[in-house]
């Protein structure tokens, strides 16, 4: 999923007011205000989107790219679908050391806590067998992943693995981050492929539908940061009045 908003304006153009996700390390991220309602929004983020991911598993429709190749690797590999999310989001970290890439506390926890929580829904989620129940758990899956993703990125805890990988590339290569967000997505769906995972209808429905609902929603979720806040109205103030001269 995308992180690639910065800014989003929010409201009428009297009194407009700014949401921004801000570049911090993970010291200057627990010391940004509003911990506890972020640390909140964090967590539920990252449980729904354990629990989304199952939810198009069980639609049996077609996986989500990443978890097409999660799946293979189930498939061949003595480990559960959840696990597999933690050891590709373990080494996709690995890939971030080159890119200078800095994790943050969201991204630690979404390497490991998605994981957990979709081995936990698969469990406790049966596939439905009529095929109405099938395309409704898709679609509800396809708009809460995005619902998900919103929460944990606005939470201002740094990105997920691999949005990070996806937005290092684009910082790296210069490359725009839509064109590498295809490029992986198809290298990782054609290796899950390979190795058995399921490709369907749902995985062109989250590819196209994922980012534009994200864009939609993630405004509404970031997490206003009082440091932010401070310093955009500062800005404002300096470039709303002329610079005092000195004398």
């Amino acid at each position: 999923m995308t992180s690639d908003v910065g800014i989003e304006a929010v409201g009428g153009d009297a009194g407009r007011r700014y949401r921004e996700l801000a570049h911090l390390g993970p010291i200057a991220q627990l010391r940004a205000g509003r911990l506890t309602r972020r640390l909140v929004q964090l967590a539920i983020g990252l449980v729904l989107y354990g629990v989304t991911l199952a939810m198009l598993i069980r639609a049996t429709l077609g996986n989500a790219p990443w978890d097409v190749l999660h799946q293979g690797m189930a498939i061949h590999l003595p480990i559960s679908i959840g696990t597999a999310v933690i050891v590709m989001s373990l080494v996709v970290l690995l890939l971030w050391i080159p890119l200078r890439e800095m994790p943050g506390l969201g991204t630690i926890a979404n390497s490991i806590v998605v994981g957990l929580v979709a081995d936990l829904a698969l469990s406790l989620l049966a596939a439905p067998q009529a095929m109405w129940a099938r395309i409704a758990l898709m679609v509800g899956g396809v708009v809460l992943n995005a619902l998900a993703t919103a929460l944990y990125i606005g939470s201002q805890f740094g990105p997920g693995p691999r949005d990070g990988l996806m937005t290092g590339l684009h910082r790296r290569t210069g490359v725009s981050i839509r064109l590498v967000r295809t490029g992986i997505e198809v290298l990782v769906v054609a290796v899950g492929w390979l190795l058995g995972g399921l490709v369907g209808v749902g995985t062109v429905v989250y590819a196209l539908a994922i980012g534009p609902l994200v864009q939609l929603m993630l405004p509404y979720c970031i997490v206003q940061l009082p440091e932010v806040s401070a310093g955009s109205r500062s800005g404002q103030t300096r470039r709303g009045r002329p610079s005092p001269r000195r004398r």
